[in-house]
């Protein structure tokens, strides 16, 4: 799928979110990578076989400080 060189990262990677994005609709909040992925701005992710990953953003930087 990816036609880049250095070859991007298939969507089973654990780095799949490395991926190039090949079109962004950040009025509707995500992404498609060239691997197939659908990033949502949440964190969230779409893989093209379906499945899904939960949104996996880490705390607020202000929550950190307290």
């Amino acid at each position: 799928m990816c036609q880049h060189q250095v070859t991007c990262p298939s969507a089973e990677a654990v780095d799949r979110e490395a991926a190039r994005i090949v079109a962004t609709f950040p009025e509707q909040g995500w992404s498609l990578l060239c691997n197939g992925v659908i990033l949502f701005e949440d964190t969230g992710e779409l893989l093209p076989d379906g499945s899904k990953i939960e949104p996996h953003r880490g705390p607020a930087r202000h929550a950190l400080a307290a």
